[in-house]
Formats: C-alpha cells, structure tokens, sequence
C-alpha cells in the first residue's frame, strides 16, 4: 500500500493519540491497522481560541475535523432567525465528512466555545488517501453502507406514530357504518327520536285512530320493533367498543415502544458519559 509523504509523516509524529481518534470515527472503523496509520500522516493539527468560528452555512467545504481537545457548537439558523444547536462537540468527536466528500458548501455553523486542538483531514488528501488501494475505498463504502442500513432501519420501524392514522389504515366500511351507528345511537337526538316515535305511536293509535287501529293497546307491535333495534344495536355497539379497544391497545403497545426506544437510549447516553468520566483523567495528564 502506498505511503503517505514522507515529510507529512514525520511532522505529525507521534500517531497514537490520532490513531486513537481515526478509530473512534465510524467511517474509518473498518480499515486495517496499515491503513489508519497511514491517513495519520495525512492529519495536520489546528489550534483553535475559544470564540471564533470556524465555518459558516455555505462556506467551501474542503475538510472534517476530528476534536483532540476543546469544545465546538454546530448551529443552524431557522427560518424566525433564531439560533438552533445541533451538537455541542468534545473530545474524540468529529464533523464536516459531509462537505469533504461531496465538496460542497457547509450546512450548519461552527463555532469554537473552548479554546481547542482539531486534527484536519482536507479533501485534497483524503482523496489521495482513498485512491492508494481500491480496498481502502470497498472499506469505507461498507462502513457508510451500514450506517445507512440502521439509519433505514430506524425510519422503517420509528414508534413515535399517530394510533388514529394506524388504525385508519385497516378501517372497512363496516367498522364506519357500525361508529356512525353507536355515535347516533349513543346521542340525544337518538333519545328525542325514540320519545318522539313513542309519542307518535300512541296518541296515533288511541286517539287519531280508533276506528282502523294498526296496532291496539297494549302496542305489540311497537314492542316488536323495540326488541329487534335493540338487537341490532347492541351487537352494533360492541363492534364499536372492540374497535375502540383494540385501539387503546395499539396506543399502549406504541407507548411501550416509545418508552422502551427512550430507556435504550438513555442507557446509551449513560454509557457515554460513563466512558467520557472514565477518559476525562487520561485527558488531563494528556494535556499536562
């Protein structure tokens, strides 16, 4: 494999703390051992005063950044002019890959809040870093092909949704007629026209009809059509009530998911800064 120039590797000597680094970067986790040690010396340092800013939204985009020690904000304006905060960076971090490899123009801002050291990788050289070996290129195309992968992953399986449009989408006319049903059945105006009827029924066959009487005390036949709408609309009722059940089912297997997604990811946060406490004195003596 071809190495990086002699000149470029003898000042960035020594490359274990920026082997370190490259190992902690997911997009060069997959190369061998030969190879990270060779885009060491494409590495050049940057020291950085806290305040300053270190690129704005459309600026060229001609490197990433790798933080050895500091702190950067990447920032983005919204379209009220307020500031919005992306990340806040540390150690180990890194940022702009993308303008590196499309070369296009920055995204977001980057400003330096603490005095800090970043390791620079330009455009230049990482292009003549990845056109060395093909295998370098197959490497990191896998390594980009996975964050991908579980990027899919997590839009495809995302739990934050709306159990109304879930159950919308399995909703057939019966499920309809039988909610407009007991909705009407379950209302006043449902009550008004029952008494209504009731009213109508008797007065029609005791007083307006007492020669040709349809239906005679004691109202039989008003019993009868009682009888079979109350056996239509309870079973009618009970669909809407399974309905809606297995809708507050859905609601809390969704809510068991959201929680479940949040726990996991707040055990990986405890975990990062469990591994940043558990660095911070190595950092210390580094910096010493």
């Amino acid at each position: 494999m071809p190495s990086a120039p002699q000149s470029l590797v003898q000042d960035k000597r020594p490359v274990s703390s920026q082997y370190a680094l490259l190992r902690g970067v997911p997009l060069f986790a997959a190369l061998d051992d030969a190879a990270v040690e060779e885009l060491c010396g494409y590495l050049h340092p940057v020291e950085l005063k806290g305040g300053s800013s270190l690129f704005r939204v459309g600026d060229s985009g001609d490197a990433m950044y790798i933080i050895e020690s500091g702190r950067i904000r990447i920032t983005v304006t919204d379209a009220d002019g307020r500031e919005v905060i992306l990340a806040s960076l540390g150690h180990g971090d890194f940022f702009g890959e993308m303008a590196m490899f499309d070369g296009h123009g920055r995204s977001a801002d980057a400003t330096v809040t603490e005095d800090s050291h970043l390791a620079v990788l330009t455009r230049e050289n990482f292009l003549t870093f990845v056109s060395s070996d093909a295998r370098i290129v197959l490497e990191m195309l896998s390594a980009i092909t996975r964050r991908l992968r579980r990027t899919d992953d997590l839009l495809r399986h995302r739990v934050s949704r709306n159990a109304n449009e879930e159950d919308a989408k399995h909703v057939t006319l019966a499920d309809r007629a039988a909610d407009k049903i007991a909705q009407f059945g379950g209302s006043w105006k449902f009550i008004g026209l029952s008494i209504g009827l009731l009213i109508v029924w008797v007065i029609g066959n005791t007083i307006m009809l007492r020669a040709q009487t349809f239906d005679p005390f004691p109202f039989v036949f008003l019993n009868l059509i009682l009888g079979v709408m109350a056996a239509f609309q309870a079973p009618i009722i009970m669909m809407s009530q399974n309905r809606e059940a297995q809708k507050d089912r859905l609601r809390a297997d969704l809510d068991y998911q959201v929680n479940l997604k949040n726990e996991m990811l707040l055990g990986e946060i405890l975990r990062l800064l469990e591994k940043r406490e558990k660095d911070a004195p190595k950092r210390d003596e580094d910096e010493e």
